[in-house]
């Protein structure tokens, strides 16, 4: 580990951080994120109403108008994030700070010039240099979602440009209002020449996990449609929270990094928790297994593959994050580039924060190796299931330590891989990229068994895809069959997994089975809806169970609320489902509950789409006392549950949880329910 020791400056974080204080730590005092807002004079209120009701009206004319033409109607989020910032800060008493007032009078004013631009079919934002406002519609759930960029004149024109990557520092009071005066204002502590920086909103304050992960990807795809992007030259860079957001990134996408650089945060739950806050800790048993879902140090072995330059202040508590780490590195016999800033707390110190940039664009200039000779990879969850060529596609078990290690030897043509809880995985090199002989088979190895694989095409492209049997690896030319039943990357749940991609509330529209389990999915679904808007500042997409398409089936997961009876849906699935609903009880496996007094709650592959899944009575798991702490922010079910609401909702929990468990990797319920 590196440490470089220079004059003790301080230079202040750009964004304040708020971390919580003992208070936090006490369940039944969880105080609401975000925060109360202050009090709108009656008189800006209304004026700033009229004003966003104009860029309302604006952008639906627009919607209608530019329908016949995708390439302008597909930049309309471009203008519509100016109308949300203001109008949810409206709606839901988001200014934090009376100033706010002239700021969103601003951004309605640049909300509806864009507007008129684009109405004239013109996109000058497009063309522009430095601080660029911009937006997209996600996927998940149809919001706005913002993101501001850096962009440098040298980027609007000649060879592709580098991308980096900024994730915020926590900041319970940035609201898309906030953030977009921001990112109009500041270019942020690292602007490196001829960069494009993408500073990322990550769905607010989750330390860019589950919908905040899903942001950075969708805000990609935009900027690549109008960019032109050098693959091989991305960054991932961030502090505090954002710093516990790069290590995520960085472990859990190595393939993808140049470089990354986190700043402080955290990097794993326990130790921070127990450690850093001094929170006592009680997790049950599967919450210990689903920490294995964020924690970095379980997937340090990835930085192998990711070049990666750490900072903290030397007298910085959150220093805790990089020694994490350094500590996972060094079992995994790889070292850490750690630079400190000496005698600093929570900040960057002007010299060390030089030499920090210095050596990311050294990395960055290096450039990525979309095709190393050597990867090593390791995951816990099919969720993140590849690294460069090498791609997982089935595990002995789900949250225990999946690794594979492959290597290629061009001149012998062949590859030698050796696994640990894999039973399918593949080999992949884009056209281009594969170093193999295309005239000849190729030797591959994987642990004990040796196979002879068909050349590669002519193009230097080559896949192969291996099976584990009873007998050792094989070589498989077919695809799996896609209504089989087993987890594979993107089916593997918890149920949190299920809002990592499109999904639809199906709200019921008949009588319940029992009047109190009825009154509590509804007030569940309420939750949900409220929460995912508060914390992942979006309107979850609410259909009711009449109302489902065979279009919503096979684009969506379904998330199912009520009962057999009730949701008219889900009495269509009810027999092909592994827990059974009845009137009299819940049934999983051998053991029934009394159903008027219990729900259950699970994912499941979808049997009408088995593409897709299907959710039963449940939002994200974490709830209320999880948002005052990010590390906290990790699924608090498994794959399935059976909720005893005679028990109180709490800031943790739906209910009493009477039992939970995980199935296996078909999806079969499993003896002690996957202990």
């Amino acid at each position: 580990m590196l440490r470089l020791r220079i004059l003790p400056l301080l230079l202040a974080a750009a964004v304040p951080v708020l971390a919580d204080g003992p208070k936090d730590n006490q369940p039944d005092q969880a105080r609401p994120i975000p925060p109360p807002g202050v009090e709108i004079p009656a008189a800006d209120r209304e004026e700033l109403q009229k004003e966003a009701d104009q860029l309302r009206k604006a952008i639906e004319e627009l919607r209608t108008s530019l329908k016949k033409k995708p390439e302008l109607f597909e930049l309309l989020p471009d203008v519509e994030v100016y109308h949300k910032a203001v109008d949810w800060a409206l709606r839901y008493n988001e200014f934090f700070k009376i100033q706010e007032i002239k700021t969103a009078h601003g951004l309605l004013l640049r909300g509806l010039e864009r507007a008129a631009s684009l109405r004239e079919g013109k996109t000058p934002w497009l063309r522009q240099s430095g601080l660029v406002v911009r937006g997209y519609r996600s996927k998940l759930d149809g919001s706005i979602q913002p993101f501001g960029l850096v962009v440098p004149e040298a980027a609007l024109s000649g060879a592709p440009a580098r991308l980096d990557f900024w994730c915020h520092g926590r900041g319970e009071t940035l609201s898309e209002l906030a953030f977009l005066d921001q990112r109009e204002k500041q270019p942020g502590q690292f602007t490196p020449p001829g960069t494009i920086v993408a500073h990322l909103y990550g769905r607010y304050c989750c330390a860019n996990k589950f919908a905040g992960e899903v942001d950075l990807f969708e805000a990609l795809a935009r900027i690549q449609r109008d960019y032109r992007i050098d693959p091989n030259r991305l960054a991932i860079r961030g502090f505090s929270m954002g710093g516990a957001a790069t290590w995520q990134f960085a472990t859990h996408f190595p393939g993808l990094w140049a470089a990354a650089a986190p700043g402080a945060g955290f990097s794993e739950t326990r130790d921070f928790l127990r450690v850093f806050q001094d929170e006592p800790l009680n997790p049950t048993w599967f919450q210990k297994k689903l920490w294995h879902w964020y924690d970095a140090t379980d997937y340090a072995l990835n930085l192998f593959n990711c070049p990666t330059v750490a900072y903290s202040g030397e007298i910085d508590r959150q220093k805790q994050a990089a020694d994490q780490m350094e500590k996972a590195l060094k079992s995994e016999g790889i070292a850490l580039t750690h630079l400190i800033g000496p005698k600093t707390a929570h900040a960057y110190h002007p010299e060390t924060r030089v030499e920090v940039a210095r050596r990311v664009d050294a990395m960055v200039d290096q450039g990525r190796n979309p095709a190393p000779s050597k990867v090593c990879f390791t995951t816990w969850t099919l969720r993140y299931a590849e690294c460069l060529w090498v791609k997982l596609e089935g595990m002995g078990k789900h949250w225990e330590r999946a690794r594979i290690d492959a290597e290629i030897d061009a001149p012998a043509q062949s590859v030698r891989a050796s696994t640990a809880n894999a039973t399918a995985l593949a080999f992949q090199f884009a056209p281009g990229l594969c170093v193999l002989d295309p005239t000849r088979p190729v030797k591959v190895t994987i642990d004990n068994s040796t196979l002879f694989v068909p050349a590669p095409q002519s193009d230097r492209s080559w896949a192969a895809r291996f099976r584990r049997d009873r007998k050792g690896w094989v070589h498989v030319t077919d695809s799996e069959d896609p209504a089989a039943l087993a987890k594979r990357p993107g089916l593997q749940g918890p149920i949190d997994d299920a809002f990592l991609d499109a999904f639809l509330m199906v709200r019921p529209t008949g009588t319940a089975l029992h009047e109190a389990v009825g009154k509590w999915t509804q007030s569940e679904l309420q939750h949900a809806l409220t929460h995912w808007r508060s914390q992942f500042r979006g309107d979850a997409f609410v259909k009711d169970d009449t109302a489902i398409t065979d279009e919503d089936i096979a684009s969506h997961n379904l998330i199912l609320w009520g009962d057999p009876q009730s949701n008219k849906l889900l009495a269509r699935l009810a027999d092909r489902l592994p827990i059974r609903w009845s009137v009299d009880s819940v049934q999983v496996g051998n053991e029934r509950f009394d159903a008027a007094h219990h729900a259950p709650v699970f994912v499941f592959p979808n049997p009408l789409n088995p593409r897709r899944y299907v959710v039963l009575n449940s939002g994200f798991t974490y709830r209320e006392y999880d948002y005052l702490n990010n590390a906290r922010q990790v699924p608090r079910l498994p794959d399935y549950a059976v909720i005893d609401i005679r028990q109180p909702v709490t800031s943790q929990a739906p209910g009493g949880i009477s039992l939970a468990g995980f199935f296996g990797e078909r999806w079969e319920l499993l003896p002690k329910h996957g202990q």
